[in-house]
């Protein structure tokens, strides 16, 4: 399946990507090793119709459904997903590109990403 993804917002990217360096920073005060790839989770917000469509492509993102959440005040759920990468500036970058353009193509909000630190060998 091709799809042309959509330009992100440069103002939007930098500033995600000042909240991922402090992400990578906090994974390096404790040990990780960035190479060792590991499973990165992500989620999105967004309607019940948004995503279920999001999850029905995810597999083109190379993304894996993990979970849904219903938002305890009410709002919108939360529907998150993993991904197998490692998690050096590159590769993070690249993932929160992707994030966004998901955000935008599937009009959901991305909430960002985690992982456990690695301290083990490169796979």
């Amino acid at each position: 399946m091709s799809m042309k993804l959509p330009k992100v917002d440069p103002v939007r990217m930098e500033q995600e990507w000042a909240a991922d360096q402090d992400v990578l920073r906090n994974l390096a005060a404790n040990g990780d090793r960035a190479q060792v790839k590991r499973q990165v989770d992500v989620s999105f917000r967004g309607s019940e119709e948004n995503l279920r469509r999001l999850s029905e492509a995810a597999s083109t993102f190379g993304l894996v459904e993990l979970d849904r959440e219903e938002d305890a005040e009410g709002g919108e759920p939360y529907l998150f997903f993993e991904r197998f990468q490692a998690v050096d500036a590159q590769s993070i970058k690249d993932l929160t590109r992707i994030c966004l353009q998901i955000e935008m193509m599937f009009d959901v909000e991305y909430d960002g990403w985690g992982c456990e630190a690695q301290s083990g060998t490169v796979h």
